[in-house]
């Protein structure tokens, strides 16, 4: 009798063990998801930074265009005085 209930106690220690290991792993792969989830957001805000700059970028071109184009304007205008004079 005695063993018998030996036997059944190093069972239910055994089970208590695997039930353990499981609730870990659980915890582990939650983990994980919370982890992939930072990545995604992370990356995420690096391709707005990335178009943000784009942006600058475009308008630092257009800014430049501009000034370009009123330097036309002006020498055309010098021209213009030049040929009156």
């Amino acid at each position: 009798m005695q063993q018998q209930q030996q036997k059944m106690q190093q069972q239910q220690q055994m089970q208590q063990q695997q039930q353990h290991m499981q609730q870990q792993q659980q915890m582990q792969q939650q983990q994980q998801h919370m982890q992939q989830q930072q990545q995604q957001m992370q990356q995420q805000q690096q391709q707005m930074q990335q178009q943000q700059q784009m942006q600058q970028q475009q308008q630092m071109q257009q800014q430049q265009q501009q000034m370009q184009q009123q330097q036309q304007m002006q020498q055309q205008q010098q021209h213009m005085q030049q040929q009156q004079q």
